[in-house]
Protein backbone atom coordinates (compact mmCIF):
# COMPACT_ATOMS: atom_id res chain seq x y z
CA UNK A 1 0.00 0.00 0.00
CA UNK A 2 2.98 2.01 0.73
CA UNK A 3 4.50 1.78 -2.87
CA UNK A 4 0.62 2.84 -4.54
CA UNK A 5 0.07 5.86 -2.04
CA UNK A 6 3.91 6.88 -2.94
CA UNK A 7 3.45 6.32 -6.86
CA UNK A 8 -0.29 8.37 -6.12
CA UNK A 9 1.97 11.32 -4.69
CA UNK A 10 4.78 11.15 -7.12
CA UNK A 11 2.28 11.18 -10.17
CA UNK A 12 0.47 14.42 -8.84
CA UNK A 13 3.71 16.20 -8.67
CA UNK A 14 4.90 14.87 -12.46
CA UNK A 15 1.57 16.12 -13.72
CA UNK A 16 2.20 19.67 -12.49
CA UNK A 17 5.55 19.51 -13.76
CA UNK A 18 5.22 18.33 -17.01
CA UNK A 19 1.74 19.65 -17.93
CA UNK A 20 1.11 22.47 -15.17
CA UNK A 21 3.18 25.20 -17.27
CA UNK A 22 0.31 24.62 -20.04
CA UNK A 23 -1.92 26.79 -18.28
CA UNK A 24 0.36 29.59 -18.64
CA UNK A 25 1.72 29.99 -22.14
CA UNK A 26 2.59 33.80 -21.56
CA UNK A 27 5.34 32.65 -18.68
CA UNK A 28 9.09 32.47 -20.81
CA UNK A 29 10.12 29.20 -22.18
CA UNK A 30 13.32 28.97 -19.45
CA UNK A 31 10.91 29.86 -16.43
CA UNK A 32 8.59 27.26 -17.89
CA UNK A 33 11.67 24.42 -17.86
CA UNK A 34 12.94 25.84 -14.35
CA UNK A 35 9.55 25.35 -12.06
CA UNK A 36 9.16 22.16 -14.05
CA UNK A 37 12.70 20.73 -12.82
CA UNK A 38 12.32 21.98 -9.15
CA UNK A 39 8.68 20.23 -9.15
CA UNK A 40 10.06 17.16 -10.83
CA UNK A 41 12.53 16.99 -7.68
CA UNK A 42 9.84 16.38 -5.54
CA UNK A 43 8.39 13.59 -8.09
CA UNK A 44 11.61 11.50 -7.36
CA UNK A 45 12.11 12.20 -4.05
CA UNK A 46 8.85 9.91 -3.97
CA UNK A 47 9.20 7.80 -6.83
CA UNK A 48 12.35 6.10 -6.01
CA UNK A 49 11.26 5.40 -2.26
CA UNK A 50 8.15 3.88 -4.04
CA UNK A 51 9.88 1.56 -6.12
CA UNK A 52 12.45 0.36 -4.04
CA UNK A 53 9.40 -0.79 -1.38
CA UNK A 54 7.10 -2.26 -4.05
CA UNK A 55 10.35 -3.88 -5.59
CA UNK A 56 10.05 -7.84 -4.78
CA UNK A 57 6.63 -7.73 -3.64
CA UNK A 58 5.76 -6.43 -7.14
CA UNK A 59 8.21 -7.44 -9.97
CA UNK A 60 9.44 -4.37 -12.25
CA UNK A 61 6.88 -4.67 -14.64
CA UNK A 62 4.37 -4.66 -12.69
CA UNK A 63 5.66 -1.36 -10.65
CA UNK A 64 5.97 0.14 -14.29
CA UNK A 65 2.25 -1.15 -15.25
CA UNK A 66 0.92 0.32 -11.67
CA UNK A 67 2.83 3.40 -12.34
CA UNK A 68 1.13 4.12 -15.77
CA UNK A 69 -2.15 3.41 -14.30
CA UNK A 70 -2.12 5.74 -11.71
CA UNK A 71 -0.42 8.15 -14.13
CA UNK A 72 -3.25 8.25 -16.26
CA UNK A 73 -5.53 8.52 -13.49
CA UNK A 74 -4.30 11.23 -11.71
CA UNK A 75 -3.95 12.94 -15.32
CA UNK A 76 -7.35 12.61 -16.02
CA UNK A 77 -8.36 14.45 -13.14
CA UNK A 78 -5.64 16.95 -13.50
CA UNK A 79 -7.09 17.93 -17.37
CA UNK A 80 -10.57 18.15 -16.29
CA UNK A 81 -9.83 20.12 -12.85
CA UNK A 82 -6.74 22.03 -13.79
CA UNK A 83 -7.27 22.40 -17.21
CA UNK A 84 -10.96 22.63 -17.63
CA UNK A 85 -10.69 20.10 -20.65
CA UNK A 86 -13.53 17.78 -20.95
CA UNK A 87 -13.37 13.63 -21.30
CA UNK A 88 -14.45 12.44 -24.78
CA UNK A 89 -16.11 8.71 -25.48
CA UNK A 90 -12.57 7.82 -27.02
CA UNK A 91 -10.89 8.65 -23.82
CA UNK A 92 -13.00 6.49 -21.63
CA UNK A 93 -12.61 3.62 -24.21
CA UNK A 94 -8.71 3.87 -24.14
CA UNK A 95 -8.59 4.32 -20.16
CA UNK A 96 -10.38 1.06 -20.13
CA UNK A 97 -8.21 -0.43 -22.29
CA UNK A 98 -5.36 0.30 -20.34
CA UNK A 99 -6.97 -0.69 -16.75
CA UNK A 100 -7.32 -3.99 -18.94
CA UNK A 101 -3.64 -4.07 -19.43
CA UNK A 102 -3.11 -3.34 -15.60
CA UNK A 103 -5.08 -6.14 -14.90
CA UNK A 104 -3.32 -9.08 -17.55
CA UNK A 105 -0.41 -7.88 -15.90
CA UNK A 106 -1.21 -8.93 -12.61
CA UNK A 107 -3.34 -12.46 -14.03
CA UNK A 108 -1.88 -15.11 -12.62
CA UNK A 109 0.27 -13.05 -10.10
CA UNK A 110 3.93 -13.34 -11.86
Amino acid sequence: MATVLLLLLSNIFMTFAWYGHLKYPQAPMVTAIGVSWLIALGEYCLMVPANRIGYGTFTAYQLKIIQEAVTLSVFVGFAYLYLGESMRWNHVASFICIMGAVGFAFWGRG
